[in-house]
């Protein structure tokens, strides 16, 4: 299979390069052809204007003479070397149409790549049995976003009176809104959009409606259960999300137990201006992450100049660097970011991800993800949703942690830390337990602020 498809983009990538010499040359041979019409115009025009002088230099004798005041009321271009100039541009326009328009020839070829690519794209029997083992129970997930944008440039796009199935977006147009200006840089993230000039965007209301109505519709039709294998998933049973308001420098770690993952986003002084505090990189590198896991995995962000210290910490920490996951920033339009708020040298559309390993034989579903994340950017140090589920389909059921957490990062089975978080909430008896222990008379957050567990949100 992989040999057959091999050979045919080989030889679909030798039909291009001949496509493309043979485009060349046709494109070389309409400019000769457009120049000589250039060449014969000019002659036709300069022999018109020879003639019509020849014929007022010979006036008949008795005719009375043109006054100055007359000549000077005589149009600039006679009638037949204005037509020229239309017939020329006519052509001109004729032959660039022409060499702009595709091949039949183009157009299949056109055809039989994206047919390889959707062919290269579909998953194996192995992947699709995996790809179940997760699906949603309810078979949602995430509509796409058209290409094109907008509705009007989709319909304009694919030659149709009526757009795609895909979400679109609209133009949010107020009354300090210049549209010559064009789209802004940040859209729906832009710190002043109340005074920004520049075209900012929304999904379509319309669009909005549609997916709602279907959602409905799904949800009244009765759909097959999903059969799960056994050995992917250890268990079902969902810990509620629970988390600590904490500084991760002071507090007791070893109350929380043992995870098979962890994760951290660290406020690394990466030498900018930030809208958050930051730690020293002695403080990274004393960070006691050893007591919260004996064997398992461990994500770590890492952006500039933290990359390095990134990993120098993983190997002081007892990790082993094994794999590696990219986050491609998009904005509002699922287009790649151009002019990133960080940056020294170039604009950063990119973060790193650092996956780190302890122990060995750890049982893990491995192949099915890819360590490209392309999402959407949202608040500041607001990491992709996407992470989430690579990690729960690489160890299903397990106990997680996240450091540096903030609200929108609790999650079921997740013990998130963090100094922006409301309190200490804990389900784990046994968590709970090792709590009491340390702190039987409650953690003390910052001096004058004692925190105690609950239950509940």
């Amino acid at each position: 299979m992989d040999d057959a498809v091999s050979a045919e983009l080989q030889a679909l990538n030798s039909r291009t390069a001949s496509l493309k010499d043979k485009l060349k040359r046709r494109r070389e041979a309409m400019g000769s052809i457009l120049s000589q019409t250039n060449s014969l115009a000019a002659a036709a025009a300069a022999k018109d204007d020879s003639g019509q002088d020849d014929r007022q230099t010979e006036a008949p004798p008795g005719k009375e003479r043109r006054t100055e005041g007359a000549k000077t009321e005589q149009p600039a271009k006679n009638p037949s070397r204005r037509a020229g100039e239309k017939r020329q541009s006519a052509e001109n326009d004729d032959v660039l149409s022409l060499l702009s328009m595709q091949s039949a020839k183009e157009k299949l070829d056109k055809q039989h790549r994206e047919e390889i690519l959707e062919l290269l794209s579909k998953p194996s029997a192995k992947e699709r049995t995996l790809l179940d083992a997760f699906k949603s129970q309810s078979g949602g997930g995430v509509k796409e976003f058209c290409t094109h944008s907008t509705k009007d440039e989709c319909m304009k796009m694919n030659e149709s009176k009526q757009p795609c199935d895909k979400l679109h977006f609209a133009k949010i147009i107020q009354p300090h809104t210049d549209e010559s200006l064009g789209d802004c840089s940040f859209l729906n993230t832009c710190f002043h959009m109340a005074s920004c000039k520049y075209i900012h965007y929304e999904v379509d209301a319309d669009d909005i409606r549609k997916e709602k109505k279907a959602a409905a519709a799904s949800n009244l039709t009765v759909t097959s259960p999903v059969v799960r294998s056994r050995h992917l998933l250890e268990t079902l049973k969902l810990v509620p999300p629970q988390w600590v308001q904490c500084d991760l420098r002071s507090l007791d770690l070893s109350v929380l137990g043992k995870f098979s993952v962890i994760m951290a986003d660290p406020p690394w002084d990466i030498h900018m201006e930030l809208p958050y505090g930051t730690m020293s990189d002695d403080e990274m590198r004393q960070l006691p992450v050893p007591t919260l896991q004996d064997e398992g995995l461990i994500f770590l962000w890492v952006t500039g100049r933290a990359m390095e210290l990134g990993r120098e910490c993983l190997k002081l920490w007892g990790y082993q660097r094994v794999d590696e996951l990219i986050w491609v920033k998009t904005n509002q339009l699922q287009r790649i970011i151009r002019t990133g708020r960080t940056g020294h040298w170039l604009n950063h559309g990119k973060e790193h991800c650092l996956v780190g390993m302890k122990g060995s034989n750890l049982k893990l579903n491995r192949g099915l993800d890819c360590d490209v994340i392309v999402a959407e950017v949202r608040a500041t140090s607001h990491k992709p949703d996407e992470i989430y589920g690579i990690i729960e389909r690489l160890s299903p059921g397990s106990r997680k942690c996240e450091l540096f957490g903030r609200p929108h990062n609790v999650q079921p089975n997740w013990v998130t830390l963090g100094n922006q978080l409301d309190g200490v909430v804990i389900h784990d008896k046994e968590m709970m337990q090792r709590w009491n222990d340390v702190y039987p008379s409650g953690y003390e957050f910052v001096k004058g602020i004692v925190l105690h567990p609950r239950k509940e949100p």
